[in-house]
């Protein structure tokens, strides 16, 4: 396969990955209307995790065996899923999917933070810089003075999904180091000891077995376990290896406006007036972030 079509697929797969994860924040806030946080995210992790170790077993893949392999996993897992997933998904009870979304978009801008001031295993690059600009642009134009309106409101609610989001930049950098390892073993062994970690406490706190969860409810689970957690960090494990961390991350902000503009049409919240334009700067910055410069060529 050439550079050129490997990058297309690399860009595809992007794109994929903003629309299951822009989805993610309404499977979430109909899915905590009747199940608790920690439960809802503890059933997401279990049967993400149960499916992707059943394709690993079909495939005829063989996840590690040693301790450290796993210790790794459970990192990842608390960077990835327990931590994050558990602030967002109790957030959500009082703020509004397309501003979780929005809230959640800026992992890139710390992704590059922690690039440039911390790890520096990617060159930091006046385009990557400008990408990151454009986005923010966008995300401000998308966004607009009357959704930033809700800012003053749930600010516990609001501070645990940067707190989230933090940890999400954290992850994409600790999970370059799986590299060699097919991109479903990190997947399912974060998604296995996340659910190791929250089971116990779901049956403890919310006693699970007592609930009477609304179909919605239900449905959302499934949908945000099969499509936006397992297919999605499938495709998160790859095109971190490909696209690097930064990269990967700044899906983020083209799953704003997918995650906008889903809010609106399934929970009728509301998009603001200048939302195309924003979507402009998104997909610019996206593009400045991870479309490879292309090497000029030597004269014979």
């Amino acid at each position: 396969m050439s550079a050129k079509s490997d990058t297309t697929t690399d860009l595809a797969l992007l794109g994929v990955l903003a629309v299951l994860w822009g989805a993610s924040y309404t499977f979430i806030k109909i899915g905590v209307e009747t199940i608790p946080p920690v439960t809802f995210i503890a059933a997401r992790t279990m049967i993400a995790g149960g499916i992707l170790f059943a394709i690993i077993r079909w495939r005829g893949l063989t996840m590690p065996g040693d301790a450290a392999s796993w210790r790794r996993f459970a990192f990842q897992a608390c960077l990835n899923s327990v931590i994050p997933f558990t602030l967002i998904a109790a957030a959500e009870r009082s703020v509004d999917a397309g501003l979780a979304t929005i809230l959640n978009a800026t992992s890139p801008i710390f992704t590059f933070v922690f690039t440039a001031l911390i790890t520096r295993h990617e060159p930091v690059t006046v385009r990557k810089l400008v990408g990151v600009g454009a986005g923010i642009a966008g995300i401000c134009l998308i966004v607009g003075t009357e959704a930033l309106g809700g800012l003053g409101h749930e600010l516990w609610a609001q501070i645990a999904i940067v707190v989230a989001t933090v940890c999400y930049a954290g992850a994409a950098i600790f999970g370059r180091g799986f590299k060699g390892l097919d991109p479903m073993l990190p997947a399912a062994g974060s998604m296995l000891c996340g659910a190791v970690m929250l089971v116990p406490l779901s049956l403890a706190v919310d006693q699970p077995w007592t609930l009477a969860p609304s179909m919605a409810s239900i449905l959302s689970l499934i949908g945000l376990s099969v499509f936006s957690t397992a297919l999605a960090f499938v495709i998160y494990f790859r095109l971190i290896h490909t696209l690097g961390s930064v990269g990967t991350t700044s899906q983020a902000y083209l799953r704003v406006p997918i995650g906008v503009g889903i809010g609106a049409a399934v929970l009728g919240e509301s998009l603001g007036p200048t939302v195309w334009f924003g979507m402009a700067f998104v997909i610019a910055g996206v593009a400045a972030m991870t479309i490879p410069v292309r090497k000029p060529a030597f004269a014979r």
